[in-house]
C-alpha cells in the first residue's frame, strides 16, 4: 500500500519541492497551506486550508487526511516564518507569531500524528529546522529561540515514539534559495543549497530503515567549523 505523508507550507519553496520528489517517489499526499488555490495541483493530492496560528488546524487536517486515506505513515513539519525579533525592539507581537507558528504549530501536529504514526510501525516525522537552531551568528533572537526549540521537539519525538518504530529527524538547512533568503545572504542564488537538494535529502531520510536513525541533518552551503 502506498504511504501517506502530510506536508505543511507545501505551496513554495522547500515544502513544495518535498511534495514534488515525494510525488515521484509515488507517495499519496495531504498539503498543507493558508490558501490551497494558490497551489497548481496537478499530483493528484489532498489540499488543506492548514492555518498554523489557528490551534484547531492541526488535528482538523491529521484527522481529515486519515478520514482520506486511512492512514498516516509520514509528517514533515515545514512551515515557518522568519521575523525580525531583536533585544532593542518592542516587538512582543512578532515574538509571539514567530513561537506561534515556528513552534506550538508543528508541538501540535506531532501531538495529533504521533498516534497515527505510531500505529504505522515505521512512521517517520521530519521537521524543517534550521542552522539557526545549532548556533548563535545575528541578533534574530526571536527566530533562533524557534529554531532551538523545534529541534528539542524532534528529539521528543523520536523518544516518545521509538518503541513502536517512530524516527525522527530535525533537517537543519543554512541559507537555501528561497523567497525566505532573499536580502538575508550574502550570496548569489546559485551559491546557496537549493529546495530541490533538500528535499531529496529528507525523502532520502525518509525511507531509510528503523536501525539507520539520523537525529539531526546539518547542511551548510559555505564552511563553518563543525557545521
Amino acid at each position: 500500500m502506498d504511504k501517506v505523508a502530510m506536508v505543511s507550507g507545501a505551496n513554495r519553496g522547500i515544502g513544495r519541492e518535498i511534495a514534488l520528489e515525494l510525488h515521484r517517489r509515488g507517495y499519496r499526499l495531504s498539503l498543507g497551506m493558508r490558501d490551497p488555490s494558490s497551489f497548481d495541483n496537478d499530483l493528484d493530492a489532498f489540499l488543506f486550508a492548514y492555518e498554523a496560528r489557528d490551534g484547531h488546524a492541526a488535528r482538523q487536517w491529521v484527522n481529515a487526511t486519515v478520514d482520506r486515506f486511512g492512514r498516516l505513515d509520514v509528517l514533515v513539519s515545514n512551515a515557518g516564518i522568519c521575523k525580525m525579533v531583536t533585544f532593542d525592539d518592542d516587538a512582543s507581537e512578532l515574538l509571539d507569531e514567530t513561537l506561534d507558528i515556528n513552534v506550538k504549530a508543528p508541538f501540535r501536529l506531532a501531538q495529533a500524528a504521533l498516534p497515527h504514526l505510531r500505529r504505522a510501525g515505521n512512521g517517520r516525522f521530519v521537521q524543517l529546522a534550521s542552522l539557526s537552531g545549532k548556533r548563535v551568528k545575528n541578533l534574530n533572537v526571536g527566530y533562533q529561540m524557534s529554531k532551538h526549540a523545534v529541534i528539542a521537539l524532534t528529539h521528543a519525538v523520536r523518544r516518545a515514539g521509538w518503541d513502536d518504530g517512530v524516527r525522527a529527524t530535525a533537517v537543519c538547512p543554512g541559507f537555501v534559495n528561497t523567497d525566505m533568503a532573499a536580502g538575508l545572504a550574502d550570496l548569489p542564488p546559485d551559491a546557496m543549497t537549493q529546495p530541490g537538494d533538500i528535499a531529496s535529502i529528507v525523502v532520502n531520510t525518509l525511507e531509510l530503515p528503523n536501525t539507520a536513525s539520523m537525529a539531526e541533518l546539518l547542511i551548510n552551503c559555505r564552511h563553518e567549523d563543525m557545521l
